[in-house]
């Protein structure tokens, strides 16, 4: 290792922030108190609070912020706070039959509780009248009444007839009853000797000269008046009968009504309501219009043909409790975690009769979400309630109209029968959509309603600062989290390791990651690693454990990659030189577990015009991002090399055996340092990778993923074997997130491993080549035999070619015409 390297060399103590366990004020977590308050989310937090402290319309609130931040779980913790101060249960919603017009029921609020009340009073009522009202109408006083009007009914039908009967004989004539079908009527024939015999019988007498036909012609005169007589007595008795039963029904319906009004006066004085006064009194009409029902009904009679059943002919009168908050404090706090139309706003219900016919009432209908959480909270995720059919628009139009009428979602709606239009119901409620911050600025950019119903986003950090008072806070997190699953105590050392742990997920040696359910997950594994060890106590090595299986579970593909690459079949050098080649750095995504591995990055050169080729784009496996640091590649060349002559060359760089696609800049610097070599014929070093980005000015700018970068060449060399010399080379911006793995950081104390920081491309190239990068001096030519020194050298005999080359060409072509 020359003199020159050394002073690029990162030390070890900036390798990764360390927890001093016995900096902690405590010996385990039973010395702490449990976290109550919410910790890395000031911000987002204000926010919150802010949208659900202002009580006017379209103060709804956007939730955003890296899935596995605790969104859900601090935006409940924050609700539940805000409906405990609030103190007061929203009414209770119920609705009713309208019996005016049965398609739009009613209807009814009452103060929390009091809806159950109500339902189970006309429950009662109804009940009350089917005892009360048999019993009335058998009792000794009704009968007594009843049989005073039918007497005197009868009384004036007997006048009636005797009178008849008496001007009848007074004719001859005598009074008969005639059977027509299976009623009777009276009728008149005339009396011969004192006997009855039909006008038929005395025509036959009469042809046979037996009877006067002149007394005959008489005698059908007379029973002709008499029969209009006979006639009009009917029609009068009929009016009587018709009057008598109009008497005996309004006598039944005034006590029907009487005992009725008596039942439900109590309701109407305990309910002090308008529309709840003018229900019950309607209710009442409509018994009484229908009080039959509550007569015993009549068994059906054998041989008579069978009478379907009409249902329940007491459902009119029943309560559909929609909202009940009898059981409930405060204001509501739903999470709907299943937002499917009828979940969130209900639905009207419909039933197939025995005739087959669709048929849906008042009591059919069918409560959701958002009018369970309506006077409190409604918590929704915005991917969930966008692929749900209908629920974006029905959730806007109700958010402003702050009206709700549930009704059916059905798409198919031409096959279906009319349904009902409930009264609305008027809404008071905050809703929170939790979303991704992608997904809500395509919202945010598409629908003009998002800016008027949310005018509030709460925007959730995955990081927090790290300093002495959120170590302290996360330690009382830990403590939380082990008081509410029943764990054992973790020690000092294991907070403090799950400390580290964190500091590494935020990917910045200054912050603290706030994916707490991720660290929660550990928490309960470490748990279970310590009970298996029959330890009381959680320690450190129980979170290594918990990690390291953690990543066991996921590195298949991370074991099958190295294992190509110790069988030779992915080509990788980790020792020698090479000109035009680097080991570049890249990153494997895999959700859950992201891992590094080097990728053999080589370059070539040569005369020509066409400039930097990049295989991978001409192949379409380049990204934007990477097809933008290749074209950075020409302008630093050309800042660099290219102030005196014009940059005259063809090269290629390529991803060696890549066969998906490349994207990210994070591998620009290694292409340089792979074309700088092939320019200058310098071979590079194989033993060090290098990862960076790089601008025009050849300045090296930070790149993501450098830990698992570092660990992934260094997990490489260790199964090739170490050799001492290896390392891995990274931006110097790059230092402060550093958190390697102790293991890396160990061999790197031990001199069997290096890691290296720069800033610029001279700087890099030297540790790669163990030669003077070079500074242009005032002559604009650089030092002899510096880096930079024999690629503008070989620039300019590549420019001498080709325009060499370009004059003996013309030459040809002139020779040639002129033979």
């Amino acid at each position: 290792m020359t003199a020159g390297t050394i002073k690029f060399k990162v030390p070890v103590e900036q390798m990764r922030w360390r927890l001093d366990p016995a900096a902690l004020p405590f010996e385990t977590t039973n010395d702490l108190e449990p976290l109550m308050e919410i910790i890395g989310q000031k911000r987002g937090v204000e926010a919150f609070r802010f949208g659900m402290g202002i009580k006017r319309e379209g103060y709804n609130v956007f939730v955003t912020g890296t899935a596995g931040s605790g969104r859900l779980a601090t935006v409940k913790k924050l609700l539940e706070e805000m409906a405990r101060e609030n103190g007061k249960a929203p009414d209770d919603l119920c609705y009713v039959s309208n019996f005016k017009d049965p398609e739009a029921p009613i209807l009814l609020r009452f103060s929390a509780g009091a809806g159950s009340e109500f339902k189970k009073d006309v429950h009662e009522i109804v009940e009350n009248l089917k005892k009360q009202i048999p019993q009335l109408f058998e009792s000794q006083d009704y009968l007594l009444r009843k049989k005073e009007v039918m007497e005197e009914y009868e009384k004036k039908g007997k006048n009636f007839f005797k009178e008849l009967d008496k001007k009848v004989r007074e004719e001859g004539f005598g009074l008969v009853d005639v059977q027509i079908g299976q009623l009777q009527r009276p009728d008149v024939v005339p009396l011969v000797d004192g006997k009855p015999v039909s006008l038929e019988q005395l025509e036959e007498m009469a042809e046979k000269g037996r009877f006067p036909r002149a007394e005959l012609e008489e005698l059908q005169k007379k029973q002709a008046r008499l029969k209009e007589d006979i006639n009009q007595i009917t029609f009068e008795i009929r009016d009587l009968q018709k009057e008598i039963q109009e008497n005996i029904e309004k006598m039944d319906r005034l006590n029907f009504a009487q005992v009725a009004e008596d039942v439900v006066s109590p309701l109407k004085v305990k309910y002090a309501s308008d529309k709840i006064g003018a229900f019950l009194s309607a209710m009442i009409a409509d018994m009484t219009d229908n009080m039959k029902i509550f007569m015993p009904q009549q068994q059906a009679i054998p041989g008579l043909p069978f009478m379907m059943p009409q249902g329940d002919l007491f459902q009119p009168y029943q309560v559909n409790l929609l909202v009940d908050n009898s059981e409930i404090g405060h204001s509501p706090v739903i999470v709907e975690s299943y937002p499917t139309y009828r979940n969130l706003f209900g639905s009207i219900e419909r039933v197939v009769d025995r005739t087959g016919v669709w048929k849906t009432d008042f009591s059919k209908i069918r409560t959701g979400s958002l009018i369970k959480a309506n006077g409190g909270y409604l918590v929704l995720n915005l991917l969930d309630i966008l692929v749900e059919p209908g629920v974006w628009p029905a959730l806007k139009r109700a958010l402003k109209t702050k009206r709700m009428e549930i009704q059916t979602y059905d798409p198919f709606y031409l096959f279906t029968a009319a349904g009902l239009k409930p009264e609305p119901i008027e809404m008071d409620i905050k809703v929170v959509v939790i979303a991704d911050d992608h997904l809500y600025h395509l919202l945010l950019l598409y629908d003009e309603d998002v800016k008027k119903i949310f005018k509030v986003r709460a925007d959730f950090d995955a990081v927090m600062d790290r300093t002495d008072e959120t170590v302290n806070q996360f330690s009382r997190f830990i403590k939380m989290k082990v008081d509410e699953d029943n764990l054992n105590p973790f020690d000092r050392t294991a907070v403090a390791a799950l400390t580290e742990h964190a500091v590494r997920m935020a990917g910045r040696q200054e912050k603290i990651s706030t994916s707490f359910p991720t660290v929660t997950d550990l928490i309960r594994e470490a748990h279970f690693i310590a009970t298996q060890e029959k330890e009381n106590v959680v320690r450190d090595r129980h979170i290594d454990r918990a990690i390291d299986a953690r990543i066991y579970r996921s590195s298949k593909i991370e074991e099958h990659i190295q294992e190509m690459i110790n069988r030779g079949s992915l080509m990788i050098d980790v020792a020698g030189l090479k000109v035009g080649q680097v080991n570049g750095l890249a990153v494997y995504s895999l959700g859950d577990y992201a891992f590094g591995k080097p990728s053999r990055i080589t370059a070539t050169t040569s005369m020509g015009r066409a400039g930097i080729i990049n295989i991978e784009r001409e192949a379409d496996l380049s990204g934007k991002t990477h097809n933008k640091g290749v074209l950075i590649l020409g302008g630093y060349l050309r800042e660099k090399y290219a102030q005196n002559m014009p940059l005259t060359m063809s090269a290629s760089i390529a991803f060696e055996q890549s066969y998906s696609g490349v994207d990210g800049d994070s591998a620009s610097s290694t292409e340089i340092y792979a074309l700088l070599s092939s320019l200058a014929g310098i071979p590079l070093r194989q033993d060090i990778a290098v990862t960076g980005s790089v601008n025009q000015k050849g300045e090296i700018q930070p790149i993501g993923g450098v830990n698992e970068k570092i660990e992934g060449f260094y997990d490489c060399c260790r199964q090739i074997g170490l050799t001492g010399s290896q390392g891995v080379m990274i931006p110097e911006s790059n230092v402060r997130d550093l958190m390697l793995r102790k293991d890396v950081v160990e061999e790197i104390r031990k001199g069997k491993f290096h890691l290296y920081a720069v800033k610029t491309i001279d700087q890099g190239i030297e540790i790669l080549s163990g030669k003077t990068a070079g500074e242009k001096g005032p002559d604009g030519i650089y030092p002899v035999e510096t880096v930079n020194y024999l690629v503008d050298r070989n620039l300019h005999r590549l420019a001498e070619g080709l325009k060499k080359y370009g004059r003996s060409s013309e030459d040809a072509t002139e020779a040639k015409e002129e033979k």
